[in-house]
């Protein structure tokens, strides 16, 4: 109660007024609202709270507000502009570009290899070496016609799979399975896209192309992980989604890689610029498109998003081609493919998500905890109150700038080990600097986001 009172006091001064009931903050200022779904235990940032504030009192060039609801979950903290973990639902006509930023549909894909435990650690090195050259050492082939990326952005994913020339990589993929996965991809049907807004390197010039970027992890928080089934509360929905205790399944963690920043940059740029002379610009740049230019702004965005998609598509067909190489055999199936960077439209608004995953009812969600900590696959319920979303993972409790200063580590225990080539990914993303996960999805679970299905555990995790 003592901290709560030193918070109210805090934010009084700034004129923001905070309550705590049932484990929801509420917040307000003189222009907009925000709930906060988060535990005691876990701490409020300062700075988060006023980006949400700011986040939920946007408005038009004209001064109207656009902004229906705004709510963050448990991995709620500070971002660059927009916060971590916020969900802020815009008018069906209105979208933020730089809520969203550069990382457009930046996701998780989950995938079950069909094999337990025990049939690979014998083969744990090899494993870890062939992986470790595909996914690190930049040992891969690629190569994609710019008619297929055209297809790709002008068409839609099913397309894309029909123009795939079978050389490289995808000599040896089963385009059929990455076809009939493609609707385990949760939100990847919604996206409005066309060519037009992509890098010209894509869609026209050489007839191939070999993006550098095409099959990469990116840094920061984003990961490959082999990890170990090791708990599960919904049978029903476990065998649904072929898991068993014991099984080595695959998480992917990865987004648009240089073209959403390509189309995020830009689009922020454009954004900024449209506002009209003579009207004072907000604070916080968070620019609101009304109108063409924000139909025109979704386009573009579901060029990053389709392509998000197809990296993590490729990172998937880089690991079963391990996994063959080294067991010759390849069992995996896609779990779910999950978005958590995108706006997407949903009960006629314009649903922002800014590292929050859609959570609708019987949808599966992935929320993985730090680095070294365990991760969930849970169901979504469909809670309305909250947007219809999860939290994208535990959220940062310490900056990375902090991490680096206090040395954090990220010790190899028993039964899981972190490949990287850089060493200060294991001070920036050591657990210390992550909240628990296990209070993120209990706070969750009983507020009615999600049902957890399963729990994994790490084995080895590779960081770029």
């Amino acid at each position: 109660m003592s901290h709560l009172n030193r918070l109210q006091r805090a934010f009084a001064r700034s004129r923001i007024d905070l309550r705590y009931e049932g484990g929801v903050y509420h917040v307000r200022d003189d222009v907009a609202d925000a709930s906060i779904l988060l535990p005691a235990s876990l701490p409020l940032e300062d700075k988060a709270v006023r980006q949400l504030l700011a986040f939920a009192s946007v408005r038009s060039p004209e001064g109207e507000p656009v902004v229906c609801a705004a709510c963050a979950t448990p991995d709620f903290h500070p971002g660059s502009v927009a916060p971590v973990g916020s969900i802020v639902a815009t008018e069906g006509d209105a979208v933020i570009p730089a809520a969203i930023g550069t990382d457009i549909n930046c996701g998780m894909r989950l995938l079950s290899t069909g094999l337990s435990l025990a049939a690979l650690a014998p083969d744990k090195t090899r494993l870890v070496n062939r992986l470790k050259s595909v996914l690190l050492d930049n040992e891969r082939d690629v190569p994609v016609a710019t008619s297929a990326f055209k297809a790709l952005f002008d068409v839609g994913p099913e397309a894309f799979v029909d123009s795939i020339v079978p050389h490289g990589l995808w000599a040896r993929a089963d385009r059929g399975r990455i076809t009939d996965e493609i609707r385990n991809s949760i939100g990847l049907d919604e996206f409005r896209a066309h060519s037009r807004h992509a890098p010209d390197a894509f869609v026209r010039g050489r007839q191939t192309y070999r993006d550098p970027c095409l099959g990469t992890p990116g840094s920061g928080n984003h990961f490959v992980e082999l990890q170990v089934v090791d708990a599960v509360f919904d049978r029903h929905a476990a065998y649904a989604a072929g898991l068993k205790v014991g099984e080595v399944v695959v998480m992917i963690h990865s987004g648009s890689r240089d073209l959403g920043f390509h189309v995020g940059a830009r689009w922020m740029d454009r954004a900024r610029d449209s506002w009209p002379r003579g009207v004072r610009h907000p604070e916080s740049k968070l620019y609101a498109l009304t109108g063409p230019l924000a139909s025109e702004y979704m386009e573009a965005m579901g060029v990053a998003a389709r392509y998000a998609w197809l990296n993590r598509v490729v990172l998937a067909e880089l690991v079963r081609g391990a996994l063959e190489d080294v067991f010759a055999v390849d069992r995996s199936r896609l779990v779910v493919d999950v978005p958590h960077n995108v706006v997407l439209h949903e009960g006629g608004m314009n649903i922002h998500r800014k590292g929050a995953t859609p959570a609708r009812e019987g949808d599966l969600a992935l929320i993985p905890g730090s680095m070294g900590d365990h991760s969930f696959i849970a169901k979504g319920m469909g809670n309305a109150r909250w947007l219809w979303s999860c939290s994208h993972g535990a959220g940062r409790r310490v900056r990375r700038q902090e991490a680096r200063a206090r040395k954090f580590s990220a010790p190899q225990h028993a039964g899981w080990e972190c490949i990287t080539l850089r060493e200060e990914r294991r001070i920036e993303e050591a657990p210390e600097a992550y909240k628990p996960i296990g209070p993120v999805i209990e706070a969750q679970e009983e507020a009615g986001l999600i049902c957890p299905v399963a729990r994994l555990r790490p084995w080895v995790t590779f960081k770029a």
